[in-house]
């Protein structure tokens, strides 16, 4: 064990510790070059990365409730109501009354969420290959396994 400045003793191993060489870190790196990848390459300049997960979401598995989204998305309640209401803004979305149970709000792609993704998809596959650019087929594959283990949506792909 080293010790401090203040003669407190640091705990072994600590000093080896490197922040930039943590999962967190490297993640929200990956992520954040993702991100702009995305930006730079979206075929509508003011849909997210995150909107566009949404809107795939609604296409993909149909109308749901705002918990259901949540779910769908991996994106968190505080977070899906803001992108709940751009959407909606945007006319990409509609929102209605569940039939079963009014106090319940389901939300909808629309006609013209549906054209946005359209447009989006072809720009989608791009920057994926762009994220992956610098990867081998075999990192390619080792990658999304790996981020489906940690991320515990292996079964679900």
């Amino acid at each position: 064990m080293g010790e401090e400045p203040d003669g407190r003793q640091e705990p072994q191993g600590t000093q080896d510790y490197r922040f930039s060489d943590q999962i967190g870190y490297l993640l929200r790196r990956a992520y954040q070059r993702h991100l702009a990848i995305f930006q730079a390459n979206a075929s509508d300049p003011h849909l997210t990365a995150v909107q566009f997960s949404t809107l795939c979401a609604l296409r993909d598995r149909g109308a749901q409730s705002q918990g259901a989204l949540v779910k769908s998305t991996g994106v968190d309640q505080a977070t899906i109501r803001g992108i709940v209401d751009r959407l909606k803004w945007r006319g990409f979305i509609s929102l209605s009354k569940d039939r079963h149970d009014g106090r319940k709000v389901i939300i909808d792609i629309t006609p013209a969420g549906r054209e946005t993704l359209e447009r989006m998809i072809p720009c989608a596959a791009r920057i994926s290959e762009l994220t992956m650019q610098d990867l081998n087929p075999a990192e390619r594959m080792a990658l999304l396994y790996t981020l489906r283990r940690i991320s515990g949506t292996e079964e679900a792909e």
